[in-house]
């Protein structure tokens, strides 16, 4: 099949800058031996530089700072084929996310928000036919005008966990979470449409708290798991969208994220989508 998907990304922009060690530090410890690199992020860039890789019309609404990071980061969205009209430059410096990543490809990540504490809806109008999706390194309040102002789907990638309010539960037309986001927002319970995912188990879509469709894992071999969770959002969102039925939309937006843990950046290359789907049964 041929994807046509127009989808807007809601979200962060950050600087990287990752650390690479055999082991992650425990509280009070220091690890030698790293490796440092520098490279884009952020959890809308990253869901917005996949999606217009696989293939889907992509536009980004965030901010970044007037520093030679915000270019840089503007650079990368371009490279990877986003619209970034609608990406304001605030007064606050472009964000920042502090990664340390092991050996196994598991990390621990410290964001420090800059210029996103300054993203803005005003003068941004949204198509009935285009697909919207945000995660929560921006405000809930602006969580909650989306919420109030897309007219047509809404994908809410609930990262990091934290208490959605009901509006944005009631309204969103498809919620995505890891394992353990699921098991701190019991609320979630309720949603129209849940994604999960469970690592290296696979990923499980829920209708009202009701299992419909399920598909294992993608073998791969993780390098770095910082940005597979991006990639899978912005495939499933364009796999539901584009009209695939559910567990052929899981098992595409499963090994689309099985690519991306194989790779150490946070926003790599694709191939169309279509690539990663499945055969018909």
């Amino acid at each position: 099949m041929s994807i046509d998907c127009s989808l807007t990304v809601v979200g962060s922009i950050n600087a990287d800058i990752t650390a690479t060690t055999f082991r992650l530090p425990a509280a009070g410890e220091t690890v030698g031996g790293g490796r440092l690199s520098r490279s884009p992020g952020g959890k809308g860039a990253n869901q917005a530089a996949a999606a217009a890789r696989l293939g889907a019309r992509t536009r980004m609404i965030g901010a970044v700072g007037p520093d030679s990071d915000g270019r840089a980061m503007l650079e990368a969205l371009r490279s990877a084929g986003v619209d970034t009209d609608d990406i304001a430059e605030a007064t606050a410096e472009t964000g920042t996310a502090l990664i340390m990543v092991d050996a196994h490809g598991e990390n621990q990540i410290a964001v420090c928000e800059g210029a996103n504490a300054e993203v803005s809806l005003d003068g941004i109008e949204f198509r009935a036919d285009e697909a919207v999706l945000t995660q929560l390194e921006i405000s809930l309040d602006l969580i909650v005008e989306l919420a109030n102002h897309v007219p047509g789907f809404l994908a809410v990638n609930a990262a990091p966990a934290l208490q959605l309010p009901a509006e944005v539960v009631d309204r969103a037309d498809l919620i995505i979470v890891n394992e353990y986001e699921y098991s701190q927002l019991p609320q979630l319970q309720n949603a129209k449409l849940l994604a999960v995912t469970y690592g290296a188990e696979g990923s499980a879509l829920l209708q009202r708290g009701e299992q419909i469709a399920f598909a294992e894992a993608v073998p791969a071999n993780p390098v770095s798991t910082v940005g597979a969770g991006d990639a899978y959002c912005a495939a499933l969102t364009i796999g539901l969208t584009s009209g695939l039925e559910p567990e052929r939309a899981l098992r595409a937006a499963n090994a689309v994220g099985a690519a991306a843990v194989e790779v150490a950046s946070a926003q790599l290359e694709f191939d169309r989508f279509e690539t990663y789907l499945p055969t018909l049964d």
